[in-house]
């Protein structure tokens, strides 16, 4: 991979700068952060602004409704809009950084036209009906049950952690088509629209005190056929599409913000007379070491998942395409993150809580004020080892799947 930029995306860049300094004064002050509603406004407001400006989806390809960037140019991006204090992706995540993507590497013309248009443009909003109360890490050990009636599946059973269930108008729902079938077969990835009968909505309040998280309860939720993405049964695989993408694209823009806060903790730790401390400063210093590596992983990551194209391969242990009418080949959104995934997401979620621990030691005293947002942002990386597969999980993966050890038993 060439990490040097060509005059083209030099060129890029400078108008994305442009731009950026051009909109964001113009922004309202965003919501409180228990304000869910605003927030869900506010988020998409800024994802339409992106959408009108040919920013939404810039790596998506244009048949998707994306402007089929190089992988540079979407973090060149993803870097500019973080440097700049740009809104991030706030309620449309699920949306633009799992569902969206799954969509368009997994599913028909028809699904595509009708679900990536709304989430680029902010319109829609989705949510992530994965995890129950018995089956989190060990995924495959969900029992939300589907029954097939007809051209609907009718659904019963729970969700939890579902992210931003209470603002969403989709959610992204693994299910179980198939009780008989082993553990990761008989599983299916439906859309399903969260004002539909039976659905009911209760927010968990994390630790920050925020209530981004839910729990979701279906009773007999009937959902069309006609919303499942990838073959009935095939849900397993397509679930580790969507998953490859929340692991391997999906935190890009917040290691570009860690080395950002870590830049303003030398400067507080330089004010407040906490510089002098040789073991802090060794700790910052090697934080920024590992910030800068994990960029060039990212780099890394994104480039390879570009690379794969329908006809020339991919990473040893890919699945194939789902086949039927209108699907698309695997890596249609410019390919599929591989595994090097799983190394990036675990080596950033011990660092980021690192580097928050190292804020507390800054901040001193201030630090037992939950209202500081480096306080809050500590409490929040608590959760950076257990979301998105914990780091047991990926450890596991990357035993398995990259040095090839045999499965624990």
């Amino acid at each position: 991979m060439d990490l040097t930029f060509t005059a083209e995306e030099e060129a890029f860049r400078a108008r994305l700068r442009t731009w950026l300094a051009e909109v964001l004064p113009k922004l309202p002050p965003k919501p409180a952060a228990t304000d869910w509603p605003g927030r869900r406004a506010y988020d998409a407001a800024w994802q339409r602004m992106l959408y009108d400006a040919g920013y939404a989806g810039l790596h998506w390809p244009t048949d998707a409704g994306g402007r089929g960037a190089t992988p540079t140019q979407h973090l060149i991006f993803l870097e500019e809009t973080e440097k700049a204090g740009a809104p991030y992706v706030g309620a449309n995540f699920v949306g633009l950084l799992h569902a969206g993507p799954t969509i368009a590497a997994e599913g028909t013309a028809a699904q595509r036209a009708r679900w990536l248009p709304p989430i680029l443009r902010g319109d829609e909003i989705w949510c992530q009906g994965f995890s129950e109360p018995d089956a989190g890490s060990d995924l495959a050990a969900l029992r939300t049950r589907a029954v097939r009636d007809g051209d609907a599946y009718v659904v019963t059973g729970a969700k939890i952690w579902t992210s931003h269930a209470e603002v969403a108008d989709w959610c992204e729902l693994l299910v179980r088509t198939d009780p008989e079938a082993p553990r990761h077969r008989g599983i299916s990835w439906l859309a399903m629209p969260m004002d539909a009968p039976g659905v009911t909505v209760r927010p968990l309040r994390t630790l920050a005190g925020s209530t981004e998280f839910a729990e979701v309860f279906l009773d007999e939720v009937r959902i069309p056929v006609g919303n499942r993405i990838g073959a009935e049964h095939d849900g397993w695989r397509v679930t580790m599409v969507t998953l490859s993408f929340e692991r391997g694209t999906a935190f890009v823009g917040e290691v570009v913000a860690c080395r950002r806060v870590l830049a303003e903790l030398a400067r507080a730790a330089r004010a407040n007379g906490r510089w002098d401390d040789d073991v802090l400063r060794r700790r910052l210093g090697r934080l920024n070491a590992e910030f800068a590596a994990l960029w060039r992983l990212t780099q890394w990551n994104v480039s390879e998942a570009m690379a794969v194209s329908p006809g020339r391969g991919g990473s040893p242990g890919r699945a194939k395409p789902v086949a039927g009418e209108g699907a698309r080949p695997r890596g249609s959104i410019g390919g599929v993150p591989g595994t090097g995934g799983s190394v990036f997401k675990l080596r950033y979620s011990h660092a980021r809580q690192e580097l928050y621990d190292a804020a507390a030691e800054v901040l001193g005293g201030q630090a037992l004020d939950a209202a500081h947002p480096w306080v809050a942002d500590r409490l929040s990386s608590l959760s950076y080892t257990i979301a998105a597969g914990t780091s047991q999980i990926q450890r596991n993966i990357v035993a398995e799947r990259i040095l090839g050890l045999p499965k624990g038993r």
